[in-house]
């Protein structure tokens, strides 16, 4: 019936379509229909060919053959059927990833295709334009918030965001003055800037307005080497060259590795300013006394924004984790009036692995952004083997033979060099490996970092090898890779399986002697092109080493009444500035770019963020920015579903699972909401008191230490913190919880829903209020023990203003008697 209607349609646009010769374009041309690795059967006389994540796809069986004929079938049907012949020229057909074709023609058959029943989607052709950060472009801040501060080349003018990491590369175009307009002075501001040793310059000029580095603890513990950290604020790691410039590198610097482009890199906010305060090494961190300092001298200085992609190791005290000497420096910096955020910690996916505990920073949490690198190796069988590789490929429509480094070893004795780990190009036969695939072996060399995916590229290099290959036979659970530029064809296969069904070809199609040597290798393969990323809806998700909550009030990790994280930003497989001095990632050495996954760039993208919030609204509080950005963020990925986290099931299957707010707190960042979002939740630093005062187990006399303020019980409860969102950990009965919203806008009338897991009954009282400019208003929400399960409920109070404004409080709790 459906085909009949397509059919049908056809016929009505050639009857009444005039077609006039025109100049054709290449289009590409997507139609209804599940490609062969998503198609899941339902299509009569076809069976399913989908293949879940890594999985190998046999395109010589049946199914796979006959459903992808079908597909092609489909494409020249719809063309036939739409345009005469030879008046249009199709490309390719795409049936395996896409469903779809590509195609030559004319304007006017673009506008029949438009039209055409069955017709997805019509796009022209375009250059391709390697992407770099690309989270400006995925959080809408080129198209939906620069502009309304007058562009890339105002976004975050002079609001100055400081660094307590490693450093920076002053050097790197990221960070260079050579602007249109350079730079000017900031009065507010008064950073130091030292003096490089060398060169006499300072490391300030104009974008990096202060540089300072700190190590007196690390010197006296003995831990400070001046030949390899550096006595200055020269980075030597790379990881503070690369929060920086995420957070506020000079826009459309050009992201080049190994002589490919990856696109143009800027930062959230291009236009603010880098103040540096180094107190992070690389090779042993830092120390708590160095990084106190740092931040002590940034508030000084009069930073506007603080970030801290740093973290405690771990738990090494009894006391309170909201208050020690890191969290009350930070309390009193939120004091001061500087936005801080820090990074949540890459110990997840486990429960109860967050390194940020306190209400007063921001926690932030790393989501997987639309864009993933992939590749695969083609077998001489017809096997494709799913693996990662930022590699050209080899040449099209050529064969290459697979040769293992453990059969073309120079001589047996070098066996304790550990040949296959392709690291020793001089162990290795030269003559044997020219033009054909070095086959490589990842050993425990890779994970202790002996060993590199770089050094492999330089040794097949070297030895005439028309690419590489390099196998994961076994692998820690747990451990996951990422993507790496490569100069020449390569891949990673890091699925054991799929490494196995490799080794299995080669062996299988190997002939050796009766000692084992190989008389002739017949293997064969090729390697794809893994240079362009591809474009996900399922996005963000809640990357798999983002820590996790519940947030812990001590170290005996009994639960808060505090939901951490706060807020979910990109934070795997960023593009950023590197520092070519770093040795600290080794595939990454002597590069100015790297793309690093971590928390550690989850942060600095809230930061460049929090900038342009600050730019738009000077006058607004640590808390209100906080405010605005949680209560604006989205729960949904990009196709319109709730957001899913990278989890494991058993000991190292990734597996993906409905992410809660104990993954991404209150949401995935909205920067363009949070410029406007209507109410917010704000607190001060008494606020803050009364939160310390009302949690169990603060030790009173250590908070009149820190804080030189006697109580305040006024809050009741610490859930009682007029924090934008709410959480019980320990519900008996029933609890109302009090919040007060502040306009921020004009005038609105907001009505007031609640909803919450069965366990748990909510009520939000009242439900509406209408709220002037500039007011504040009473909320309380009610909660009551339905059912007593031992596990957290969630749920969420949402505001809906008639002028559009949508705020919205998660709402955690666990009930505990009825």
């Amino acid at each position: 019936m459906k085909m009949m209607m397509v059919e049908r349609m056809f016929t009505v646009i050639i009857i009444f379509g005039f077609y006039v010769v025109g100049k054709s374009e290449i289009y590409i041309v997507t139609i209804e229909g599940e490609p062969v690795t998503s198609y899941r059967g339902g299509v009569d006389g076809f069976e399913a060919t989908a293949v879940e994540s890594d999985e190998t796809l046999d395109v010589t069986s049946d199914s796979v053959t006959s459903y992808a004929d079908h597909l092609e079938l489909k494409h020249d049907t719809l063309l036939n059927t739409l345009f005469d012949e030879g008046t249009y020229t199709k490309l390719y057909s795409y049936k395996h990833l896409i469903n779809g074709f590509a195609a030559d023609v004319s304007t006017e058959q673009v506008e029949m295709l438009r039209r055409a029943n069955g017709v997805k989607s019509v796009d022209k052709d375009w250059k391709v334009r390697k992407l770099t950060t690309h989270t400006p472009q995925f959080l809408g801040l080129p198209t939906g918030v620069w502009p309304t501060g007058g562009g890339f080349d105002r976004a975050g003018e002079d609001i100055v965001i400081g660094f307590v990491d490693s450093g920076i590369f002053p050097h790197h175009p990221s960070f260079g003055n050579r602007n249109t307009e350079p730079y000017g002075p900031i009065p507010k501001f008064r950073g130091k800037c030292e003096v490089h040793s060398d060169t006499k310059k300072s490391f300030c000029n104009g974008k990096i307005v202060g540089a300072q580095h700190f190590a007196k603890a690390a010197i006296a513990a003995g831990a400070f080497n001046p030949s390899v950290d550096y006595a200055s604020p020269m980075d030597g790691d790379g990881h503070g060259s690369h929060t920086a410039a995420i957070a506020a590198g000079n826009n459309g610097i050009p992201v080049r590795v190994h002589g490919y482009e990856f696109g143009k890199a800027s930062g959230m906010a291009p236009r603010a300013r880098i103040a540096v305060y180094k107190a992070l090494y690389r090779l042993f961190g830092g120390f708590v006394a160095d990084v106190v300092a740092a931040i002590d001298q940034a508030v000084h200085d009069g930073v506007d924004i603080l970030n801290l992609s740093v973290g405690p190791n771990s738990p090494a005290t009894t006391r309170t984790t909201f208050l020690n000497p890191f969290d009350a420096t930070l309390l009193s910096a939120v004091k001061a009036g500087v936005f801080v955020a820090q990074a949540a910690g890459n110990g997840g996916p486990f429960a109860k692995s967050l390194v940020s505990y306190s209400p007063w920073i921001v926690t932030v949490a790393a989501a997987v952004d639309d864009r993933r690198y992939k590749n695969h190796l083609t077998l001489g069988n017809g096997k494709i083997l799913a693996g990662i590789g930022l590699s050209p490929s080899t040449r099209l429509n050529q064969k290459y033979t697979l040769v293992a480094a453990n059969d073309v070893v120079l001589d047996s004795s070098v066996m304790k060099f550990s040949p296959t780990d392709c690291q020793r190009p001089e162990v290795l036969n030269k003559n044997m490996i020219k033009g054909n695939i070095l086959l490589c072996g990842y050993s425990f060399n890779f994970v202790i970092g002996t060993a590199s995916v770089k050094k492999v590229a330089e040794t097949a290099k070297s030895l005439g090898a028309i690419g590489f290959v390099l196998a994961v036979e076994n692998v820690s659970p747990g451990t996951k890779f990422d993507p790496v530029p490569i100069s020449i064809p390569g891949i990673l296969i890091t699925d054991v399986d799929k490494s196995m069904e490799l080794i299995d070809y080669y062996k299988a199609s190997t002939l050796r002697d009766w000692t084992g040597r190989v008389k002739s290798f017949k293997a064969t393969g090729t390697i794809g092109d893994g240079l362009e990323p591809i474009l996900h809806k399922s996005a963000p998700i809640v990357a798999w080493f983002s820590a996790r909550g519940p947030n812990i009030k001590d170290y005996s990790f009994r639960d808060a009444d505090l939901l951490k994280p706060d807020i979910l930003a990109p934070g795997a497989l960023i593009w950023a500035s590197w520092s070519p001095n770093g040795t600290d990632e080794a595939n990454y050495i002597g590069e100015n770019f790297a793309m690093m996954s971590g928390t550690s760039m989850a942060a600095p993208h809230i930061s460049g963020i929090a900038a342009l919030i600050k730019q738009k609204h000077p006058h607004w509080s640590p808390a209100a920015i906080k405010s605005a950005l949680m209560t604006t963020s989205n729960t949904l990925d990009r196709a319109g579903k709730p957001i899913l986290a990278e989890q494991y099931s058993g000991s190292d299957t990734l597996t993906f699972v409905s992410a809660t707010p104990f993954d991404y707190g209150s949401g995935h960042v909205n920067p363009r909401a949070a410029l406007d979002p209507g109410l917010v939740f704000d607190a001060g630093y008494q606020d803050y008191l009364g939160f310390l005062c009302t949690t169990p187990g603060i030790d009173y006399h250590e908070l009149l230490n820190y804080t030189h303020h006697p109580c305040n019980y006024t809050l009741g409860h610490p859930y009682n913190l007029n924090s934008p969102s709410i959480t019980v950990s320990h519900l008996v009965r029933t609890q109302t919880v009090t919040r007060t919203v502040t306009n921020v806008d004009e005038t609105e009338t907001y009505k007031i829903t609640a909803k919450m897991a069965p366990a748990i009954a909510i009520e939000a009282n009242p439900s509406s209020m209408t709220i002037r400019a500039g007011a504040s208003r009473k909320l309380t929400v009610t909660l009551t023990v339905r059912s007593v399960t031992k596990r957290y409920s969630f749920g969420e109070v949402l505001l809906k203003g008639n002028r559009g404004h949508k705020v919205r409080l998660p709402v955690v709790a666990m009930g505990y008697k009825r």
